[in-house]
């Protein structure tokens, strides 16, 4: 996708996402055969609705009917959250994992799974668990450490709203 048409894509798709309070996270067009894909990620600190992103992939395909931004030929409009998978790149998706098991890839080299308890400015405050028994070890580790993350899925994980009930 050229620069010229990321940009106004992004600029016309940014304010709908924003109107239900929503993040973009991404814009991606690519080719499916004879058509075109564009796929739009959004999120929030609350997650997103399969709901939500219905009603806003009815809005962003109603503005695009009134412009040429996808050309004239025929696409294919997927309008989604991100995957668990999906890597941590921003301050805000480390405050949405907060509370969850990661995997930090060390600008130093090696890598750290530990669990975000508190994020700021400048990094997080996380703890290490314990193995074989011992006991999990807090760590400080600033962004600027950090070379890649993700979080790391826990199928025997109760969520905040299982351990609150």
């Amino acid at each position: 996708m050229s620069t010229t048409q990321s940009d106004r894509l992004r600029g016309l798709i940014e304010p709908l996402v924003r109107a239900e309070n929503l993040d973009l996270e991404e814009i991606e067009v690519s080719r499916a055969g004879r058509r075109g894909l564009l796929r739009i990620v959004v999120d929030s600190d609350e997650g997103v609705e399969l709901d939500a992103c219905a009603e806003l992939s009815r809005a962003i395909s109603a503005k695009l009917d009134e412009t040429d931004a996808m050309g004239d030929g025929e696409y294919v409009l997927e309008v989604s959250s991100p995957g668990a998978d999906r890597p941590l790149t921003e301050r805000r998706h480390y405050v949405r994992a907060t509370g969850r098991l990661v995997k930090l890839q060390l600008v130093e080299g090696g890598e750290l799974i530990t669990r975000i308890l508190a994020v700021d400015e400048d990094g997080l405050d996380t703890e290490v668990p314990g193995v074989k028994g011992r006991k999990a070890t807090a760590r400080r580790v600033e962004f600027a450490e950090i070379a890649k993350a993700r979080v790391e899925i826990e199928f025997n994980r109760k969520d905040k709203k299982e351990e609150e009930a």
